[in-house]
């Protein structure tokens, strides 16, 4: 019996080690470059959809304007709202959805960027409820992870604002 289990033991023990140095290597990955690209794994929809709101500079499209004025309403509690000021708030969310992922990119500002797009999503998932599973809940975890630990290394505000915020927003 203690024969048959040596074998598996040492196999055990070097599939142990072997999960160590690849956790090993895992965590020496710089938190700065899963941070950059969470930045921009969360700017490139929200950028792409602030596109399509504009036929110029601050020409908000047609499309943009019936979308927010005709079709998109507030699911609150069971029950459905138009947008108040509907073109006051497709102008605002054009603007948001191409200025907030510039700065998420370049890492300036990223806490509040990523504040103010979970707060984009929060009002998103309101207007497109079943979008949740797909979309809003992996954008939301990205910028909960983005206000909690800033941009990292490879952002502007570390460059900017020097060590404090690079200490504090990850290595």
């Amino acid at each position: 019996m203690t024969d048959r289990t040596m074998p598996e033991t040492r196999s055990n023990t070097g599939l142990a080690a072997l999960v160590s140095r690849a956790e090993g290597l895992l965590a020496a990955i710089p938190q700065s470059l899963p941070l950059f690209l969470l930045r921009v794994a969360l700017a490139v929809p929200f950028y792409k959809s602030g596109l399509t709101k504009w036929d110029g500079f601050l020409q908000l499209s047609g499309g943009a304007e019936f979308l927010f004025t005709s079709e998109f309403k507030l699911h609150i509690l069971g029950q459905q709202y138009p947008y108040p000021f509907p073109i006051a708030a497709a102008y605002g969310a054009g603007i948001a959805e191409i200025v907030l992922p510039i700065l998420l990119v370049f890492g300036l500002f990223t806490r509040f960027a990523a504040l103010a797009l979970l707060a984009m999503t929060a009002i998103i998932q309101i207007t497109v409820p079943e979008g949740w599973a797909n979309f809003h809940l992996p954008w939301a975890a990205m910028a909960v992870a983005l206000v909690v630990f800033g941009g990292g290394r490879i952002a502007a505000d570390a460059w900017l604002w020097g060590r404090r915020s690079s200490s504090t927003s990850g290595s």
